[in-house]
């Protein structure tokens, strides 16, 4: 989340980013504004009053020395009323505090100087693109048929087991998305991410930390007994091994990767596109992490693009890296590269990964912070995080990509993964 600072001292500049994210902040800003002057008006008249306490606590002390009786009771009864002046102005301030962090939370995190405006996924920027497109000969079968005809996925079974946006991998289905999985977390490990393997429910503390809680709480499956979450993203747990951390500088960068199952409600979901591996409740991603200096998160955030697009270049599928516009940003990115992945029998682009830079503003949240080596200050870290990659739609065009009449051809780098070279 903003730091107060940052609302305090630039109130004209907040209101002005968030316009780019197509939110209006005006009222919420003034109402901080507002809130804030009247909480440390607050603070201030309760220390004038505990210095007074303190200071007739030393008086009464000294005057029962000096035999001065009355003086000393009647000192005494002053303290009382300056106690219950300073209780009701202790209320006050926890309460102004909450009301505080209520309107706090409700602002995105501002973009960067370099995200354009915008309010669709049509008005993103194609930065580059790479890969070569497929040339298939005769009709090119869509992902879902070709998963029923070589028996790959099983999406009537998974509707059968669970409902809709389970499907069930089977055989060699089932082996090439664990050869994708093993493939991304070496390819991520021999760039000097270390593997964690976090657990896939978080709690509230953990939702809120990376942003999800209390702007995603409506695409998150939520265990009500325990009052857990399924997460959406292994960013969140991964990312929230840091929260309440001191850093030293000398920790930086910090890299991690992990493969998770993730599971998104994905509410209102519905039509052509959720067809197939398209949109799905549960799927497979590997995540990289990084935490990061602020002078240097800008530099962390294109080598892990390029991180990034190594892998597509490696399973020689056409792809394309998009610049989000403000609208198609998430409420706590600064800066998000989406890659595409191209589908041949569905000729259209399908998003794999999303790399963002979040700032400062996860880590507000997560109270990250590290010491600066010079002023020995606690200082925000930035995070940041990437899908390398997320697996259904890169699966769907990998099938539909590398389909001959011979059977699926499967990509060079992951041989030695799958054990079999087509699927046939």
């Amino acid at each position: 989340m903003l730091t107060l600072n940052q609302i305090r001292g630039n109130s004209d500049f907040v209101i002005n980013r968030l316009k780019v994210k197509n939110f209006n902040a005006s009222k919420i800003v003034l109402q901080i504004i507002d809130l804030d002057k009247k909480r440390r008006q607050i603070q201030a008249d309760t220390n004038s009053l505990e210095n007074d306490l303190n200071s007739f606590s030393k008086n009464i002390g000294l005057l029962f020395r000096q035999g001065k009786t009355d003086e000393a009771n009647k000192l005494k009864e002053n303290t009382i009323v300056l106690k219950k002046k300073i209780k009701e102005l202790n209320q006050q301030l926890n309460d102004s505090n909450s009301l505080l962090d209520n309107l706090v939370v409700q602002l995105p995190n501002l973009p960067h100087e370099s995200v354009p405006k915008g309010k669709s996924p049509e008005e993103n920027i194609k930065i580059r693109e790479g890969g070569t497109f497929p040339e298939l000969k005769g009709k090119a079968l869509p992902h879902w048929e070709l998963a029923a005809k070589y028996k790959l996925i099983d999406f009537e079974l998974g509707n059968k087991i669970t409902g809709s946006g389970f499907p069930l991998y089977i055989g060699k289905g089932a082996k090439l998305q664990r050869a994708l999985i093993n493939f991304f977390i070496d390819e991520n490990q021999s760039a000097g991410y270390e593997e964690v393997s976090p657990p896939l429910v978080v709690n509230e503390d953990s939702g809120f930390g990376t942003g999800q809680l209390p702007d995603k709480e409506g695409q998150m499956y939520h265990i009500a007994l325990d009052n857990l979450y399924l997460i959406p993203t292994a960013e969140v747990p991964v990312t929230n091994i840091f929260r309440n951390m001191i850093l030293e500088e000398k920790d930086f960068p910090v890299k991690k990767t992990a493969y998770t199952p993730c599971f998104r409600r994905e509410a209102g979901s519905y039509g052509k596109d959720v067809r197939g591996l398209n949109r799905l409740h549960q799927f497979d991603k590997v995540e990289i992490v990084q935490i990061q200096h602020p002078e240097v998160s800008y530099n962390t955030l294109e080598e892990m693009v390029l991180q990034v697009e190594s892998l597509l270049q490696k399973l020689n599928l056409p792809y394309r890296i998009m610049h989000l516009c403000g609208g198609d940003m998430s409420f706590a990115s600064a800066l998000t590269f989406d890659f595409e992945v191209y589908s041949a029998a569905q000729k259209k682009w399908l998003e794999v990964s999303s790399v963002s830079n979040f700032e400062s503003f996860q880590a507000n949240r997560l109270k990250l912070r590290f010491r600066d080596k010079n002023s020995k200050k606690l200082v925000l870290a930035h995070t940041l995080n990437g899908s390398a990659l997320a697996l259904p739609r890169l699966v769907a065009a990998l099938l539909e990509n590398n389909q001959t009449d011979e059977g699926i051809r499967i990509p060079e780098v992951l041989h030695d993964y799958t054990g079999f070279n087509q699927i046939s």
